[in-house]
C-alpha cells in the first residue's frame, strides 16, 4: 500500500515544487566554473536576467530568500541603525534573529493586509534625541502572513518617497514578487521600481530547488557580493543550480495565474462549509480560520493528514494552504473533499 504522504495533496507550501523536466535539462549541460573564483557562467547569466526583469543594474544569486534580505540588511544599515517593517513582514517575524550579530535593529509597524501605516512609517523616519535612525525601510510583496496579500503599487510609490525624503532606502522582500506581479497584471520591473533593491525567491511558484537573487544598484550589490562571501554564501559549480533558477525566471512566471485561480476556487469550495471561514485569495495562499469549529489548527492539520491532505498551522485556530504547479483542479476537489470528511466526524 502506497504511503499516504506520497499519495495526499501537498498544499504546505510552494517550496515542495520540485524542479522541472525543463530544470533538469538544464542543469545537466549547464556551463559551470567557479563562482568564488573568477566566475560561473550560468549564474552571471542568472544574475543578469533577473536584474534586468526586475529593472535593476546587476543581481546576486545566494543560497536563499533569508539570506539575500540579510545581505539587503547589511549593505544599507550600519549596526545602532534601524529597519522598519510591516508588523506581520516575514523578516520580521522570523528573520530579525539576524540582528543578534549585525546590530541593526527591527521594529514592527502597524499594517492593514501586509501594508504598513504610512503615518506611523512617517514619525518613524523623522529621527532625534535618543530615537535610533532608520535607514531601512522593508517591504513585502506578496505577503505571506497576510495571506498572499498585494501591495497596492501607490502604497509601494508612497512609501518609497518618504524614505527618499529622510535619506533611507527601500528594500523589497519579493520571495513571491512574481505572484504580486501576475496579481496586479502589470511586470516584475513594475513592482520591483519602488524599491532600492529586492529580494525574488527561486524555489517557491518558480519551481526551482533552491536559491534566490538579490538585485540593486551595482555598487551596492559589489559590496553585497563581498558581504556574501563572510556569511559563507559563496558557491563553486553554482551554475548547476542557477540553470534551473534561469529556466524559472524564464518561463515559469507565466503559468503563477493557474495557481491563483486554484486557490480561488479552493476558497469558493471550502464556503460551502458553514463553520469554515476561507480568505478571499488575492494570489496562491488560503488561510482557514477553523475556530468556529471548536477544534484548533493542530487538530485540523492531524485530521486532515490522515484524510490526505496536507497543510499547515497559521495561529492556533488558522490553517495555511498553498497553491503550486503540482495542484490541479482534481487536487482542489480532492482538498475540499478532505475537509468535509473531517467536519462530517465531528458532526458524528
Amino acid at each position: 500500500m502506497p504511503d499516504i504522504l506520497e499519495t495526499s495533496v501537498d498544499l504546505r507550501s510552494d517550496t515542495v515544487t520540485r524542479p522541472t523536466p525543463g530544470m533538469y535539462a538544464r542543469m545537466q549541460s549547464a556551463p559551470v566554473g567557479d563562482d568564488g573564483l573568477d566566475g560561473d557562467p550560468s549564474v552571471r547569466q542568472l544574475e543578469a536576467e533577473t536584474a534586468a526583469m526586475l529593472g535593476k543594474e546587476a543581481g546576486l544569486f545566494v543560497p536563499s530568500c533569508t539570506m539575500a534580505n540579510l545581505l539587503a540588511v547589511l549593505a544599507q544599515a550600519r549596526r545602532t541603525e534601524q529597519v522598519a517593517l510591516e508588523g506581520e513582514a516575514h523578516m520580521y517575524t522570523s528573520e530579525r534573529g539576524a540582528a543578534t550579530f549585525t546590530g541593526v535593529f527591527y521594529l514592527g509597524l502597524r499594517g492593514t493586509a501586509g501594508a504598513m501605516d504610512l503615518n506611523l512609517l512617517r514619525d518613524t523616519l523623522k529621527a532625534s534625541g535618543h530615537r535610533l535612525r532608520t535607514t531601512l525601510v522593508a517591504l513585502e510583496t506578496s505577503h505571506n502572513n497576510a495571506g498572499g496579500t498585494v501591495l497596492p503599487l501607490d502604497h509601494m510609490r508612497d512609501a518609497h518617497a518618504l524614505a527618499a525624503q529622510a535619506g533611507a532606502a527601500v528594500h523589497l522582500d519579493g520571495a513571491r514578487l512574481c505572484n504580486a506581479a501576475v496579481a496586479l497584471g502589470v511586470a516584475p520591473a513594475d513592482v520591483a521600481c519602488h524599491a532600492d533593491t529586492v529580494s525574488l525567491c527561486l524555489s517557491k511558484g518558480l519551481s526551482a530547488p533552491v536559491g534566490a537573487v538579490l538585485a540593486g544598484d551595482r555598487a551596492l550589490i559589489a559590496r553585497a557580493r563581498s558581504l556574501r562571501r563572510m556569511l559563507g554564501g559563496t558557491q563553486r559549480q553554482a551554475g548547476i543550480m542557477a540553470a534551473a533558477g534561469l529556466e524559472g525566471v524564464q518561463n515559469m512566471v507565466a503559468r503563477l495565474g493557474e495557481d491563483h485561480a486554484r486557490a480561488r476556487r479552493l476558497s469558493q469550495g471550502l464556503r460551502q462549509f458553514a463553520p469554515l471561514t476561507p480568505s478571499d485569495p488575492q494570489t496562491n495562499i488560503v488561510q482557514v480560520d477553523v475556530s468556529a469549529t471548536g477544534r484548533g489548527s493542530e487538530f485540523w492539520v492531524a485530521a486532515l493528514e490522515q484524510a490526505g491532505l496536507r497543510t499547515r498551522p497559521w495561529g492556533a485556530t488558522r490553517l495555511r494552504c498553498v497553491t503550486h504547479r503540482h495542484i490541479d483542479d482534481a487536487a482542489i476537489d480532492r482538498a475540499v473533499q478532505a475537509f468535509g470528511q473531517v467536519l462530517q466526524s465531528l458532526a458524528a
